[in-house]
């Protein structure tokens, strides 16, 4: 029941973003209103005083953290059998801040450029393995794993083609590696433990 619940909640915000694209090229064609469309694959990463804390949580990078912190007893991952170079997922990552510049990057060249429509992802995927391995390596600690079954509705691999904004606007991620993601969720994490409430 839940995964189905998941899996319609990711596909109604999947049509949410489309028709809001559409709405949006309406505004401009009407009332001259020029946008920027930003199409974030995988946020992550936290900065010295932001960092994710949902509830409930998930996210991979926070889950993974808080196996690292003894809040979980494991991480689960949702499929080993996928075709991908080690079997589960392949997603890409960026760092909030570097979504933050492409913000910055896109509303400075509104005037110059007109709307304008970008992806943005680091344009590198990383299997879910791949990011406990990175993960270990960043806090030092063991992190133990489980392969559940799959999600419905997960393809094998989602990885961002940020050509565009990279052409048109010059932007390239500060934060190129899950390393540095990771480690810059894992330094907020270590500091509040238990989220806003710590």
């Amino acid at each position: 029941m839940r995964d189905r619940l998941l899996e319609q909640i990711r596909a109604g915000d999947e049509i949410f973003a489309q028709v809001f694209e559409r709405l949006l090229h309406w505004f401009e064609r009407i009332h001259g209103l020029k946008y920027a469309s930003l199409r974030y694959f995988n946020a992550a990463g936290d900065t010295p005083d932001r960092g994710e804390d949902h509830d409930p949580e998930l996210h991979l990078i926070p889950i993974i953290l808080q196996v690292a912190l003894g809040q979980r007893a494991r991480l689960t991952i949702f499929g080993g059998d996928y075709p991908t170079r080690d079997g589960t997922c392949v997603r890409d990552y960026v760092h909030v801040l570097d979504l933050a510049q492409a913000h910055i990057l896109a509303m400075e060249a509104l005037d110059r450029l007109g709307s304008r429509k970008y992806n943005l992802g680091n344009g590198n995927g990383f299997s879910n393995l791949e990011m406990v391995e990175a993960a270990r390596t960043v806090t030092g600690h063991p992190i133990p794993y489980q392969i559940g079954p799959r999600r419905p509705g997960d393809p094998a691999v989602l990885i961002a083609s940020s050509a565009k904004i990279r052409a048109e606007l010059g932007w390239a991620p500060q934060y190129p590696t899950v390393e540095q993601i990771i480690a810059s969720a894992w330094e907020w994490h270590s500091r509040h433990p238990r989220g806003y409430q710590s």
